[in-house]
């Protein structure tokens, strides 16, 4: 009995200074070191480059979005009445770059052409009077003056038959090529600035270019959106990435390209990430001086890093903790 008595002491001396030394042991060790992150994912802002009173939203939060669905449309009297003077300004220079074209009506080259044959048969009755008078002249009848009123008289009406006759050919002709191509360009200047109000006419029917969830709907029906304002957010939950803050001298658990584990406490798992970006933080993230002296900081660095593997339950906020 003593001897079994001493073996019992002895084997619960034994296994009170394991403990010691076990615990001992531990608490010498170097604790590991837990990195905090969060998932973030790609952001669309759904905005109209015209401003103007929100009509109707189609979506609310949480709804999922495809490319090419309706989000919201605007209500813009202005652009509308700009679209009608636009239009009307082309039907404006078409009409003018016709009438260019087509060069002077009928009626018109008729006119011209007539009042060359009046002016024509002028000249020849002054011809012929000019002559009846020189024959005077030479007779002795008339006075000179005479004769030299009939000639200047004469020439007068040649002059007159022959702007006549430049007149009818300028009818025949039509638009000169200049003025033609000066019509046809403001006929297509005109077309440009209907297909511009119609671009922004356009605008007003807002449709997602991007397939994912609706995140935020900031304006709603009746309230004036800004132009550029992103009246809807829409978070594509397909393209999702860790991001961690890391002290410059853990920066070798994080080279670009390589793997690491982390726990996510809103799926309750791990899930292994691969390093994709590594960038260093503005000044104000320094952490701390390792040398008071000298003034030397140790800088922080931003992590990206996308999972290995689908995770199609990974939502932006998530947290997630990395142990080194």
């Amino acid at each position: 009995m003593k001897n079994k008595k001493t073996l019992l002491l002895s084997a619960a001396a034994i296994a009170i200074s394991a403990w010691v030394g076990v615990s001992f042991y531990q608490a010498y060790q170097p604790k590991p070191m837990h990195l905090q992150g969060q998932i973030e994912s790609q952001q669309y802002s759904i905005s109209s480059k015209v401003a103007g009173r929100i009509d109707q939203v189609f979506v609310r939060k949480g709804d999922e979005v495809t490319q090419d669905q309706l989000i919201f449309t605007i209500h813009s009297p202005e652009i509308e009445a700009k679209l009608e003077q636009a239009k009307a300004g082309e039907k404006a220079a078409d009409a003018l770059a016709k009438e260019a074209e087509k060069g002077a009506r009928e009626q018109q080259i008729q006119a011209a052409k007539d009042q060359w044959q009046k002016a024509k048969a002028a000249a020849e009755l002054m011809e012929k009077t000019f002559l009846r008078v020189n024959n005077l002249y030479q007779d002795g009848v008339v006075a000179e003056q005479k004769r030299d009123e009939a000639r200047t008289q004469w020439q007068a009406a040649k002059y007159t038959e022959s702007a006549a006759f430049q007149m009818y050919q300028m009818a025949k002709e039509g638009a000169r090529s200049e003025t033609k191509l000066a019509a046809a360009e403001k006929a297509r200047m005109a077309a440009g600035a209907v297909a511009e109000v119609e671009a922004f006419a356009a605008d007003t029917q807002i449709k997602s270019w991007f397939n994912g969830e609706v995140s935020q709907v900031l304006l709603q029906s009746g309230e004036l959106a800004p132009q550029g304002f992103p009246v809807v957010t829409v978070v594509d939950t397909q393209d999702s990435w860790a991001v961690i803050n890391v002290r410059e001298d853990w920066l070798k658990h994080f080279k670009k390209g390589s793997h690491f584990k982390a726990y996510l406490p809103a799926l309750d798992k791990q899930v292994e990430f691969k390093v994709t970006h590594v960038a260093v933080m503005g000044d104000f993230a320094t952490w701390r001086s390792t040398d008071a002296s000298q003034g030397f900081d140790l800088r922080t660095f931003e992590i990206e890093a996308r999972p290995v593997t689908e995770e199609p339950e990974l939502r932006m906020g998530m947290s997630l903790v990395v142990e080194l």
